[in-house]
């Protein structure tokens, strides 16, 4: 096997050996960096200087979450690794060596791949009732599990989402049960759930600046025009709702096909930010 002595390096080690077993026990979806340290009771330097061992061998990767790096055993790898051994001191058969071949067979069943992480993403505008309540609705529609779409308001509307919005979401399949106009106040503070993306309708709503989401939330501001403005008989407004509606998809679906787990913060908030230009949109 090409560079099985790198591997076997890598694992000569007691710490490298339990990190690796902490690994295998939480499977394809992996571990944060500081859950692993807390299992393991090692100082987050040592377990770095092992974590980039184990890497730099392949037999471990990480994706970044949020604020956290989610490292996961390369199935492939070890298998591979474990099936060299089996050819080399096994004659071939796994099931002469015991837990080895258990090994083997365990890994052999594993996904190879790790299950996508969820971002949090936040839409705001002034009243949450039209533009910022599609999103959510567009969101939780397009990509479930792989995204988790909340909205929110600097002062949001008494009644809630405009009566026509509704509408429109439940003649296009949306589920629209847990939609309600909501203060972004609710997002705020140590119990809030953390944001990875907080989208706007415009840099400051209303000539309100956004709160401080914190320094690892990635923002962006997708101007559109306000549904509750809209103007003409309601064929006229109904044909202007189902633009914006059509504008907030077009860029949902650009945004949910980046590769979030790939670009580093700069990269995603350019990407973030192209969205905003609807020709850009339409180029993707």
């Amino acid at each position: 096997m090409e560079s099985a002595d790198a591997a076997f390096a890598a694992l000569g080690q007691a710490t490298r050996l339990d990190l690796l077993r902490a690994l295998l026990d939480a499977g394809p979806s992996g571990l944060a960096a500081g859950e692993i340290a807390a299992r393991l009771g090692v100082p987050a330097s040592t377990l770095s200087f092992h974590l980039r061992a184990l890497d730099q061998a392949g037999l471990v990767a990480a994706t970044r979450q949020g604020r956290s790096l989610i490292y996961a055993v390369q199935f492939a790898r070890l298998r591979a690794l474990l099936a060299f051994l089996a050819e080399a001191c096994c004659g071939g058969e796994p099931a002469r060596c015991g837990d080895l071949g258990r090994m083997l067979d365990t890994l052999t069943r594993e996904n190879d791949t790790m299950q996508p992480p969820t971002f949090n993403v936040l839409f705001l505008c002034t009243h949450n009732s039209a533009r910022s309540i599609m999103a959510e609705a567009l969101l939780k529609k397009l990509a479930p599990g792989r995204f988790a779409a909340w909205s929110a308001g600097s002062d949001p509307s008494p009644t809630g989402p405009l009566p026509e919005v509704m509408q429109l979401l439940k003649a296009l399949g949306h589920d629209v049960s847990g939609l309600r106009s909501k203060s972004w106040g609710e997002f705020i503070g140590p119990v809030a759930p953390r944001m990875d993306f907080v989208i706007t309708r415009c840099d400051t709503l209303d000539g309100e600046a956004c709160p401080d989401f914190g320094t690892t939330t990635i923002t962006g501001a997708w101007p559109l025009p306000d549904p509750a403005k809209f103007g003409g008989s309601v064929a006229e407004r109904a044909t202007l709702l189902n633009e914006v509606y059509a504008g907030l998809r077009r860029r949902l679906e650009a945004f949910t096909s980046l590769p979030i787990g790939s670009l580093d913060r700069m990269a995603l908030k350019a990407r973030l930010d192209e969205l905003a230009d609807p020709h850009a949109v339409a180029r993707q």
